[in-house]
């Protein structure tokens, strides 16, 4: 699986953004899809995740962030509402084969990663 992130950018606090993973391959929709974040000395962290039947948030971003696919497309969705300066960062999609609560808010349980997109928030 193969994947590519789209639609960051530079937005004011209180903003919006949606961004895009566009996925190729076989079995795309056997696959949970993640989005991570890092920003400079920090760890990479969970932002959310859509399985089968579930969708999965960080506690930070309930409320704000949607996640979402469309499997025509193939491609997953965060749509971000509500932008706060700590939501800057490089936000990753990733594709995991597990699909237990557990399991995909851990970065080591995706197998697949695209390449960052930067989402910058300024007060």
């Amino acid at each position: 699986v193969q994947l590519q992130a789209s639609g960051g950018g530079l937005v004011q606090a209180g903003g919006s953004l949606r961004l895009s993973c566009s996925a190729s391959g076989r079995a795309y929709n056997q696959y949970t899809l993640g989005w991570f974040r890092q920003s400079p000395g920090k760890e990479r962290e969970f932002v959310a995740a859509i399985t089968y039947s579930d969708t999965y948030y960080e506690d930070s971003v309930k409320g704000r962030f949607t996640i979402s696919k469309d499997n025509a497309k193939n491609t997953v969705y965060l749509e971000m509402n509500s932008l706060k300066p700590e939501d800057t960062a490089v936000y990753y999609c990733a594709a995991s084969r597990f699909s237990s609560a557990v399991e995909v808010t851990t970065s080591i349980s995706y197998i697949y990663w695209g390449q960052g997109t930067q989402v910058t928030v300024s007060s």
